[in-house]
């Protein structure tokens, strides 16, 4: 089943159950990818989040019924997952910008978002810089923290804000200063600290997240959580240099460009979401290479 075909069977499968209960590890599923991988991809893509989407379809359809019908309102709050007409009175006004009653009258505006379709975009293009490489099993330790897939996106809720906390107390200087010598496969320009993301699995709806150094015979791994990352191969993206303001900037366009342009029309396919966060440096500039765990489709 290629990319586009499951793409777009996850998006039936939002569609079919649109007025009812959605499981966000079903829709995964459905493209198979786990939750929190199918999530990142499908911001990247379009530019909004998963939740955000089926939001928006919702509101969409709910006005289509207030359009189109007599029923009560709060008969079609409760329809679209709304549990008290006040909660969906709320979100209606902040789409629409008026209330569900005044949706019944003649000529008012209104917004519809369609159902999405995952189509091949021909762009063209700037040219994106990658490699493929297959490594033998390695090992990294470091400092795991398991987050929610659908976390609020704050704070300690996200990995920025884990690598944020792990600076300000200290946790990241200690962990590259127990790092060690780098393994002789890696360039000399990478630091010692990077990430790596849905290395196992975990509760449903969850992932795990790890500030981790590369294990070789001169690391201090007492205290640290330590994995065995089995051998791969890889897709492996690097960005341009950057100074640290452009950052976001940066792995964001990398993410996207992976998801929306690469991924779709490469052959390959993610192995359960796991990547790594490599950052490096040089000339008085940073980089960063995303490190993406693929197998060819058959």
């Amino acid at each position: 089943m290629d990319w586009l075909t499951r793409m777009n069977r996850a998006i039936d499968y939002i569609e079919m159950n649109i007025s009812g209960d959605i499981d966000l590890s079903e829709i995964a599923s459905q493209a198979c990818c786990s939750s929190h991988q199918f999530q990142r991809l499908f911001s990247f893509i379009t530019d909004v989040t998963l939740a955000e989407y089926i939001r928006r379809r919702r509101l969409t359809l709910a006005a289509i019924d207030l359009l189109n019908s007599d029923a009560k309102v709060i008969d079609i709050a409760l329809k679209y997952g709304y549990d008290s007409p006040v909660s969906f009175a709320r979100a209606f006004q902040s789409m629409h910008r008026i209330n569900p009653a005044m949706a019944r009258q003649e000529g008012v505006a209104l917004k519809a978002y369609p159902r999405l379709s995952f189509l091949i975009s021909i762009k063209g293009a700037e040219a994106m810089n990658y490699r493929i490489e297959t490594k033998e099993a390695f090992q990294v330790f470091g400092i795991e923290r398991v987050f929610q897939t659908s976390g609020s996106g704050e704070g300690l809720t996200t990995p920025g804000g884990f690598w944020q906390q792990c600076h300000a107390n200290g946790e990241v200087e200690r962990l590259a200063d127990n790092a060690g010598e780098l393994p002789v496969d890696l360039s000399k320009d990478l630091f010692k600290v990077h990430a790596v993301c849905s290395y196992r699995k975990t509760e449903k709806d969850t992932f795990p997240y790890m500030l981790c150094a590369f294990k070789s015979y001169s690391s201090k791994t007492d205290g640290y959580l330590e994995i065995a990352i089995p051998s791969h191969t890889w897709a492996i993206f690097p960005s341009e240099l950057f100074t640290w303001n452009q950052f976001n900037d940066s792995i964001e366009s990398l993410y996207r460009r992976f998801y929306s342009e690469w991924l779709p029309t490469a052959g390959y396919e993610q192995v359960e979401g796991l990547e790594f966060e490599v950052y490096g440096g040089r000339d008085g500039s940073n980089y960063v290479e995303l490190w993406f765990a693929v197998r060819k489709i058959s």
